[in-house]
């Protein structure tokens, strides 16, 4: 299986992705502020292998050796504790702020992040092994995922009929999860099960994730793919060429609104227009049903150097200023369902959304 991380004799080790598909390089890594820049630095992306990745970013800071810095943590998770444990929590909130500033649209970061704070809390109220409790944790979280995309993927599969072209954006594979992945999951699931479907993937501007990942991925599974510059996408949907579109997501508010790689909300229009149904594949560790919409969603700006300059040499005149917003927000109305562990949910979202955590609340 395909999977952007592991953990080895205490140091975590990313697959570059910046160098995929031409060589696999791994990098060790053994501080939070390694892994910090790393996930800034694109080393790993995609909202859920992000979180996981700073699950991991949370064992490395217990024997980080930095100064905790003037962070402090929530009385919550700090109550009860004696002065030298109030210090270890200091040091992790602090690895918690570095880690969290990395990339602040996923919400898979915060998620994990906080669920790390609240094991380290019990540990040291327990007198457990803080660093033992975080990697379990961390471990625990990586195989859920995996788990969950699977069961995700089923779900999902369920939606697509026999020959069903699937368009998708950036890349929402196993590279960009624990494995397996969300919409490339879903498209897994249903080739595995005997659909003949076949992928149309673009090939998202700058970094081209679904040109170099996304198609890397299919190959290697033996999926059928094509690739379009993501300008052609519409078209294609027009000529008929397209049944279905499956993204991913990197945060989805209360009512449905959906953050995704930039060019996602022109494809759900062109979807739209053409009668196509729109998928979105996402765990629930990417709800975010405290923000009510989209709007509360910070959107990621990246440096203009992504666009102007291709292989380290400019290609624009000198004069030339470029906007690099990283992520878009798709309404919820132009979305046809949300694909997740616990089932395909439908309009109207915000109350199909809530249900799946009240159903996990009730064991189910």
């Amino acid at each position: 299986m395909i999977t952007p991380l592991r953990w080895e004799n205490g140091v975590l080790w990313l697959l570059d992705q910046r160098k995929l598909p031409r060589e696999e390089v791994w990098l060790p890594l053994e501080t939070p502020r390694e892994v910090a820049d790393a996930i800034r630095d694109m080393v790993v992306r995609g909202a859920p292998a992000i979180g996981l990745t700073a699950a991991f970013g949370m064992v490395l800071a217990v024997r980080d050796g930095g100064d905790a810095g003037e962070t402090t943590p929530d009385e919550v998770l700090r109550g009860g504790l004696d002065a030298a444990s109030q210090g270890q929590m200091e040091r992790l909130f602090e690895a918690a702020r570095v880690l969290e500033m990395a990339r602040p649209t996923a919400a898979n970061l915060a998620w994990a992040i906080r669920r790390q704070l609240q094991v380290a809390a019990d540990a040291l109220a327990g007198d457990e092994d803080l660093e033992s409790a975080l990697l379990c944790e961390a471990r625990k979280m990586h195989a859920a995922d995996v788990d969950g995309n699977r069961t995700m993927g089923r779900h999902g599969a369920q939606l697509l009929r026999e020959g069903d072209r699937v368009l998708t954006h950036c890349n929402a594979g196993a590279l960009a999860t624990g494995g397996y992945g969300t919409a490339l999951g879903v498209m897994r699931a249903a080739f595995e099960a005997g659909l003949n479907i076949s992928v149309c993937a673009t090939e998202t501007r700058p970094y081209l994730q679904g040109a170099r990942l996304t198609t890397w991925e299919l190959v290697r599974d033996g999926i059928p793919v094509r690739l379009i510059v993501d300008g052609a996408a519409a078209f294609l949907m027009q000529r008929g060429e397209i049944d279905a579109v499956i993204t991913g997501a990197d945060r989805i508010a209360g009512n449905g609104d959906v953050a995704n790689k930039i060019g996602t909300y022109p494809l759900a229009l062109a979807a739209r227009d053409n009668d196509i149904p729109f998928y979105v594949a996402a765990p629930l560790s990417t709800l975010d049903l405290e923000i009510p919409d989209g709007e509360a969603i910070e959107i990621e700006r990246r440096s203009g150097e992504e666009i102007t300059h291709f292989r380290g040499e400019r290609v624009v005149p000198e004069m030339v200023e470029a906007i690099n917003y990283a992520f878009d927000i798709t309404p919820a109305e132009l979305v046809t369902a949300i694909i997740t562990e616990r089932g395909v949910v439908r309009p109207p979202y915000g109350e199909g959304l809530a249900q799946l955590f009240e159903e996990g609340e009730d064991g189910a």
